[in-house]
């Protein structure tokens, strides 16, 4: 529903055009946008032991060989999994990047050259799989894990950490390159391919490892990016609760290119060493304890080109960058295929072009792929399913996107807000549009109520009650629970107890639980303000004049049509009530400054009315006081207003009491009251009202709900009763 003032794009998040984004609702943005929180994201990344490992300088000379010198030095980096987890919301996988208000952005080839000091150029990291690891570990490792350590084609990681991570001072070179090799496939495989069984780490990787100068001509960059690619992509369909992959290459990556979560340093970037992810290593500071998946998710909705730094090494110290990597940073721009074993996944410069800075058209569109699991089978060398993907990488070179200096941006911002899901949050809760559409249709009810009908064609008459019948059955329909109530006319209850107001907790009234998944720390906005019950808004009295006086009023919309209002000649005049189903909000009757007559109350409620009110907090209050007509005072008083703070005054779910309220009243004659046999006279002051106030405070301080049938004969009473 669109407010005044908000952006139109925001009643309809998009895609307006699904050409793109196909696959809208798998995709979690659209179970978010439903109400369905899914909270922070469980990030699997294992760096936390790896500086447990003991290096002698031949294992480190092993390892720069084998292209991981600087990925072995990057320290473990805190998580920020909300942080991740909003990234997530904004990832498509159809155009495996995200999707922000700006534009789409991804973590690029160059990224990961920058960032972990990855090789991005050289051979396809693709090889044999395996579903056991026995003989795999027994030739490259010199030693096999037993079953406990061991699931099909994975080996713990705490098995490679207690029996390689110290290396003998008099190891032969055969021991140290097998110690190397145990340190390499625990390195991977907690940090670029990591993955969300915990702690293990698939074995198919060591014969890559066989010979480290050979190691180190494959393309790491690649395939962890192909790695994290695909991991973004399965956390992103609403089903999914887990992200694993290089999780430090995306946060940091996010930390240099928004402006959204990025912690203060304790030192000065300018020195910063190579790799760049080193400028986040050490201390930090900044507020991210408080921050929760609905905070970076509202910064990101709101996301301002201000906010975004497209190039943002580019004043980085070029001289510390390996040579290496600069001479091959230009196929950070190749629109290729990237590979990691069985995942394949598409690099698309094309669709970033500001982040090499160059301006960006309206890219071409993406083909659409079935990403496939090729790797199922032990012994199975993937190279021969894979080759139409290794053709592509093969020809990455051709492939380098350049920037078009005739290309119109607006006429690209144009074309992407509508392919692209512009919002995942709603601009306003749940709650919030529900109370708002329920306020609406009331106030159709209301005038429909009362529309002038005299003097109108039969045909606006049936109109007008049309309106009214939808309007009533539209507010019936919001509430929860069923209550019919009974023709019958004069149906008395039996007695109450000693005549005193009780308010009677039951189940379904009893106080939320702080620990409800509903309302605890990481829910949504719209799941803390909706959880299948409506909000209950404060009662206030409002004054119109100097006699008349509104009494709020928490009416409940039973089964069954509404009870109309009655015109009572020379009783009540231009009585007012409004429905609320969702709370306390416009039930009003007017007390008119004529006299009103001393009629009797029309109640009727039938056993199955009685059953169904035992089941809720029953109500019985005394604490409203009708206008004594011989004394000529016009004001309704609600005793419990002015000595009661103004959160006890409604139906507030602070208070405990979340289930429906039903007033249970009988026909009263004009001396009569519930639960007491008593007689009370016209001339009986309000003060036996005041001697029953204290009770009801103590209990559960409630303004009563009351039908329709009710407020009408209270209104037309007009000496002292008591309200039952």
């Amino acid at each position: 529903m669109e407010e005044i003032g908000m952006d139109p794009s925001a009643a309809n998040p998009g895609p307006i055009d699904r050409s793109v984004l196909y696959d809208q609702d798998k995709h979690v943005s659209s179970a978010v946008w439903d109400g369905q929180e899914r909270g922070a994201l469980r990030c699997h990344e294992h760096t936390s032991k790896l500086g447990e490992w003991r290096l002698t300088p031949k294992q480190i000379e092993l390892v720069e060989k084998a292209g991981f010198g600087y990925l072995s030095k990057i320290p473990a980096i805190s998580l920020d999994n909300p942080l991740i987890s909003a990234l997530v919301e904004r990832w498509r996988r159809e155009t495996n990047t995200f999707h922000f208000t700006v534009g789409e952005m991804t973590v690029t080839l160059q990224d990961v050259a920058f960032l972990l000091g990855l090789a991005i150029d050289g051979m396809p990291v693709i090889g044999i799989t395996y579903t056991t690891c026995g003989t795999v570990c027994e030739k490259y490792l010199g030693k096999a894990p037993d079953s406990t350590y061991a699931s099909g084609g994975m080996v713990k990681l705490s098995w490679l950490k207690e029996f390689f991570s110290q290396c003998p001072e008099n190891a032969t070179i055969e021991e140290i390159e097998r110690h190397t090799r145990a340190y390499l496939l625990y390195l991977v495989g907690s940090t670029i391919f990591s993955t969300t069984t915990g702690n293990k780490v698939p074995v198919m990787y060591l014969p890559l490892f066989e010979n480290f100068e050979n190691a180190g001509r494959y393309a790491w960059g690649a395939a962890a990016l192909a790695f994290l690619y695909r991991a973004l992509g399965n956390a992103s369909v609403r089903s999914q609760s887990t992200i694993c992959g290089c999780l430090t290459l995306l946060q940091c990556w996010s930390y240099y290119h928004l402006n959204i979560g990025r912690p203060k340093l304790n030192r000065d970037p300018i020195h910063d060493h190579f790799p760049f992810v080193l400028r986040w290593k050490g201390k930090q500071s900044g507020p991210t304890t408080n921050r929760d998946v609905v905070f970076y998710r509202k910064a990101l909705d709101s996301l301002e080109p201000c906010d975004v730094e497209w190039l943002p090494y580019k004043y980085m110290d070029s001289t510390v960058i390996p040579e290496e990597i600069r001479n091959s940073l230009v196929l950070g721009r190749s629109k290729t295929m990237l590979i990691c074993f069985d995942k394949a996944e598409r690099h698309l410069p094309n669709r970033v072009l500001r982040q090499y800075g160059m301006l960006q058209p309206i890219p071409e569109d993406v083909p659409q792929w079935v990403r496939k699991s090729r790797g199922v089978d032990g012994g199975v060398d993937l190279s021969g399913k894979m080759e139409s993907e290794l053709n592509e990488w093969a020809d990455r070179a051709l492939h380098i996107v350049d920037g078009d200096d005739d290309a119109d941006e607006n006429e690209y911002m144009v074309w992407y807000l509508r392919i692209t899901r512009k919002v995942v949050g709603r601009p306003i809760s749940l709650s919030s549009e529900f109370q708002r559409t329920i306020g609406g249709v009331r106030e159709i009810s209301y005038l429909a109520e009362t529309f002038p009908l005299k003097g109108l064609l039969p045909e606006q008459f049936e109109s007008i009650s049309r309106i009214r019948s939808i309007a009533q059955e539209c507010l019936r329909d919001q509430v929860g629970g069923t209550v019919v109530v009974s023709p019958i006319v004069g149906t008395e209850l039996g007695k109450r107890t000693r005549g005193k107001e009780r308010v009677r907790r039951k189940g379904t009234g009893k106080r939320r639980r702080s620990n409800d998944p509903m309302e605890g720390h990481g829910a949504s906005e719209d799941e803390s303000q909706y959880c299948g019950m409506v909000e209950v808004d404060q009662l206030h009295p409002h004054h119109t004049n100097d006699e008349v006086d509104h009494l709020p009023l928490c009416t409940t919309v039973l089964e069954g049509e509404a009870a109309l209002l009655l015109d009572a000649p020379n009783k009540v005049d231009d009585m007012q009530l409004h429905d609320a189903t969702d709370g306390i909000d416009a039930s009003h009757f007017c007390d008119p400054s004529n006299e009103a007559d001393n009629s009797n109350m029309l109640n009727s409620i039938g056993e199955s009315d009685l059953q169904t009110a035992k089941t809720v907090e029953e109500v019985i209050p005394q604490s409203f006081v009708l206008p004594d007509a011989t004394n000529g005072n016009t004001d309704l008083e609600i005793h419990n207003e002015t000595n009661k703070p103004e959160d006890s005054q409604g139906c507030n779910a602070t208070n405990g009491i979340n289930g429906p309220q039903t007033l249970v009243a009988t026909d009263v004659n004009e001396a009569q009251i519930h639960g007491a046999t008593d007689k009370v006279s016209e001339s009986q002051p309000s003060d036996a009202v005041h001697s029953d106030q204290q009770m009801v405070k103590e209990e559960v301080e409630v303004v009563p709900q009351l039908s329709h049938e009710n407020t009408e004969d209270l209104a037309q009473q007009g000496d002292n009763s008591v309200v039952a």
